[in-house]
């Protein structure tokens, strides 16, 4: 039975992507702080460790032929609140992980960077070829963190992932991406607020960017290297749009907008590896949808990533 250990196991992605797992059969380890919580099912073939990845010696290595590396102070106002803190849980602890996944004769290591170290980019096409022009400390953590991993590729596979904003439904639920924000402002308030709307976001859905990390754990013959995974660029505006088609009466409110960026992503050289795009935005805000008349989505201030680390005096 394969052995993968899964740091930020318990986030957002991460509690998605654990149940996969072993419901596939696989022996997980699962590393996180659970500063959000912990949402995962109780399993025979799942342990559990509270732990700072920054303690390196708290994770067990041995043993583990996969590292997926989820674990990160993610987005930029999150790391705006502490970018020290920023900085050693992003970059100083991804080269410790590697080099004990070195000791340990690791097999392959699959991390999970960010589509946002491109920076702005004007070309429509924004791949993987394009030069890192990272415009917010955390863009810049991922950018050295992928720089810092492929130095190893010499000793296992590594395949850095690049996902667009994750959207869609997850047990340990996030509230301030734009999707599910908006998703949820409709479902709450019968009102969206829009600030701007002309600005392109890269979407992937939640069951999509587990499939992208399943993908590679099932087929590590994939040439190491970074690779983008996201599938739907689409304004700010138009994602509020087809949400109040699908919510009938939902008031639409545009205001002024100091944030002009723009992302893209072109996520065909992840589709030549043979990944297969399974669902949409449209899916992921049915998802939400379903999960809050169903009674499973509810609102708490750890939906809410900087509301949540104040809370926890982790901006100090």
């Amino acid at each position: 039975m394969k052995k993968i250990l899964v740091t930020g196991g318990c986030g957002f992605v991460g509690s998605a992507l654990v149940s996969k797992l072993i419901a596939q059969g696989y022996r997980v380890i699962v590393v996180d702080t659970e500063w959000f919580g912990n949402f995962l099912t109780p399993h025979e073939n799942l342990t559990c460790i509270k732990a700072d990845i920054r303690n390196i010696e708290d994770i067990p290595f041995e043993g583990v032929e996969t590292i997926i590396h989820l674990a990160n102070i993610a987005n930029d106002p999150s790391v705006e609140l502490n970018p020290s803190l920023s900085w050693e849980v992003n970059v100083l602890a991804t080269q410790q992980m590697a080099s004990e996944a070195r000791k340990h004769s690791v097999k392959q290591f699959i991390y999970a960077s960010s589509g946002s170290v491109y920076g702005i980019k004007k070309e429509e096409r924004v791949t993987e070829e394009l030069d890192l022009v990272p415009i917010s400390i955390y863009n810049k953590t991922k950018m050295v963190s992928e720089r810092v991993l492929m130095s190893y590729q010499d000793d296992f596979k590594i395949h850095c992932v690049r996902p667009a904003t994750v959207c869609g439904w997850s047990p340990r639920m996030r509230l301030d991406v734009s999707v599910n924000m908006f998703t949820w402002q409709a479902l709450r308030n019968n009102e969206m607020t829009v600030f701007g709307g002309d600005q392109v976001r890269p979407n992937i859905h939640i069951q999509d960017m587990v499939n992208v990390y399943e993908h590679f754990l099932k087929n590590i013959e994939i040439e190491s290297g970074c690779y983008n995974a996201g599938f739907e660029n689409i304004s700010i505006i138009d994602i509020a749009n087809l949400i109040g088609k699908k919510l009938q009466g939902t008031k639409i409110s545009v205001t002024e907008s100091n944030d002009p960026r723009s992302y893209r992503q072109d996520s065909q050289k992840l589709l030549d590896t043979g990944f297969v795009k399974k669902y949409s935005v449209s899916d992921a805000i049915d998802d939400i949808i379903d999960s809050f008349e169903a009674g499973e989505l509810q609102e708490g201030d750890n939906c809410f990533t900087v509301k949540w680390m104040r809370h926890l005096n982790l901006d100090q």
